[in-house]
């Protein structure tokens, strides 16, 4: 048990207080052990420099960070140097299995830490349509319209896309490691990704810290003094959430190997998609009985259990970040230059490489790179239908069946039975007992599950507008609708962002922080004119609009399935070699 809490926050802060005398790592009570984690030595300079240059900062299993990106670009474009290249440096790495290791942790240590991670995501991703039922309240409080009210929701998830100058001035401030010139930040998850990505920072810092200040700056919008705080800092809530938008899939691969990470990927993405489903359930009820406000205290309870989770029990998963910390443990016991790979990596980085793929590339790849531009259109439009829905809902199920806000977030049970019982079910089986038997895989092999996917969409859309449209047909058939909408929803999301990152590997980490970003700010835009669209064009015809905008993208899984090598040999980001 003690490893386990050793390694996370509370741990951090036990042994410090303790000055390192409770819960000691075995190189700490032997000193001796030090010999045995020296991966290699060498004489500085340039043999040192071209010796352990040669790698980079990756992430398990050849897909890699932000910082690998950089270190890779660094290496073709400057000669840039280390600080250590005049010293004779001790490289430390993993040892044969390493217990701290997070690929070598046990299955029950892998799955406690995942469910943290899962707990997180679903304790921010609520936080968006929570509020929800509680806009018709936000408007007759403070005066407002139904539209301006409804911004509450958006900004929300828009502070998930992007962040604010201020903030990032304020944290470029903060020295994040050895040496001044390394202090950078970004935006918004272009922000948490490359910060939890420095070996002397981590994953779980950024994780507690960040939900920290999530759960009390939701005081302010609990409590209001006027209309544009309450939206200031739903904005801001939303954007200091972003980490588990950002990084929870890398956490993900942190943990698992290669032949369980999809899988583990894929139940972190239904806790994404379960939360805001189940944010207008868990509202509607709450805003009923006392008033909007209680939406929000709904959140605050929920996040502030995931911050006593986090705080007590996450380890940190993040491998460079591990070995960093075991190196410094061994230079201040030894007096020895101990260092991991990472550490002199990150060294060799000028701060402006960094800075260009935590902010200019993922643009650079989202709009300028056809086949992740179309990939991320594609996901945007699901991902803003989904939140069309948190509008459409109230309408069909309250004006015309005449449920009361509680019920009508009862009728979002349906996506998630879809989800459960159907998608991750369904995804999982087709991975396991058909792409598990193929010998070799490619990006290309990714898509089948997409295909379907991109059927299922438009007919949900079109069966939800026809049989939602009337009162005479029964609540259930419409709700049968958005089942089938979850399930195309994850057989066209899962397989997409399998395919990005097996497709450009080198540039996963910009290419996922571009789709996060355009992904936001569709789901930020859509809910403004849903509640107009579907009054004025009714729900069947609003339904149709949005099932022949989903129809032109049929073609594109299959198009890629068959010519997406082609397509990729003629890009220089993606891969050739498969």
């Amino acid at each position: 048990m003690h490893e386990l809490l050793r390694d996370t926050q509370f741990g951090l802060i036990v042994r410090f207080a303790s000055r390192y005398r409770v819960w000691r790592y075995p190189e700490e009570y032997d000193a001796s052990i030090a010999t045995q984690y020296i991966y290699r030595a060498t004489e500085a300079g340039v043999a040192t420099s071209d010796s352990w240059r040669k790698g980079s900062i990756i992430e398990p299993d050849g897909l890699e960070s932000v910082m690998s990106q950089a270190s890779y670009r660094s290496r073709r474009e400057s000669s840039y140097e280390p600080s250590h290249r005049d010293e004779k440096v001790i490289i430390i790495g993993w040892l044969p299995n390493d217990s701290q290791n997070p690929q070598n942790w046990s299955l029950g240590k892998k799955l406690f830490a995942s469910s943290l991670v899962w707990l997180l995501t679903f304790a921010i991703y609520i936080g968006s349509a929570i509020y929800s039922p509680g806009i018709p309240g936000v408007a007759e409080q403070f005066g407002v319209s139904t539209v301006a009210s409804t911004l509450g929701l958006t900004l929300f998830v828009l502070g998930y896309g992007i962040g604010t100058l201020i903030l990032s001035l304020f944290l470029s401030k903060v020295p994040l490691c050895d040496r001044p010139s390394h202090s950078f930040i970004a935006l918004g998850p272009m922000i948490w990704s490359p910060l939890s990505e420095l070996p002397t920072v981590g994953r779980s810092p950024v994780y507690v810290l960040t939900l920290f200040v999530f759960v009390f700056l939701n005081f302010a919008v609990v409590y209001p003094k006027n209309f544009g705080m309450l939206l200031a800092f739903r904005f801001i809530t939303g954007f200091i959430g972003s980490p588990a938008l950002a990084t929870g899939g890398a956490s993900m691969a942190d943990i698992w190997g290669p032949r369980s990470r999809d899988y583990m990927i894929a139940i972190w993405g239904a806790f994404a998609i379960a939360a805001p489903v189940l944010g207008p359930l868990v509202g509607g009820f709450a805003s009923t009985a006392k008033d909007w406000t209680w939406t929000i205290w709904q959140l605050i309870w929920i996040s502030g259990f995931a911050l006593v989770a986090l705080f007590f029990f996450l380890p940190e998963t993040y491998g460079p970040n591990i070995l960093y910390r075991r190196a410094r443990r061994l230079r201040k016991i030894t007096d020895k230059p101990f260092f991991c790979e990472a550490e002199l990596e990150l060294e060799s980085i000028p701060p402006t490489q960094i800075l260009f793929e935590a902010l200019v590339r993922p643009f650079q790849l989202c709009f300028l790179e056809p086949i992740v531009l179309v990939m991320n259109i594609y996901i945007s439009l699901v991902y803003g239908i989904l939140y069309i829905w948190f509008e459409a809902f109230p309408i069909v199920f309250g004006e015309l069946h005449g449920f009361n806000p509680g019920e009508s977030g009862l009728a979002f049970l349906g996506i998630i039975v879809g989800t459960i019982f159907f998608a991750i079910p369904g995804y999982f089986a087709w991975k396991f007992f058909v792409q598990g038997k193929q010998a070799t895989s490619t990006p290309e092999g990714q898509l089948p599950p997409a295909m379907v996917g991109s059927i299922c969409l438009p007919v949900s859309l079109f069966w939800f507008g026809w049989t939602g449209n009337f009162a005479s047909v029964h609540w259930i058939s419409p709700i049968a609708a958005s089942a089938l909408f979850s399930v195309g929803g994850c057989l066209i999301f899962n397989p997409i962002f399998c395919y990005l990152t097996q497709g450009y590997p080198r540039y996963a980490a910009s290419v996922l922080a571009g789709n996060d970003f355009m992904r936001s700010s569709f789901g930020a835009g859509f809910p403004l004119f849903a509640a107009a669209m579907f009054h004025n064009l009714g729900i069947g015809w609003a339904c149709t609009v949005l099932g022949c905008l989903s129809c032109l993208f049929i073609p594109f899984p299959f198009v890629l399935y068959w010519r997406g090598k082609q397509l990729r040999s003629k890009s220089r980001f993606a891969r050739h070699d498969i």
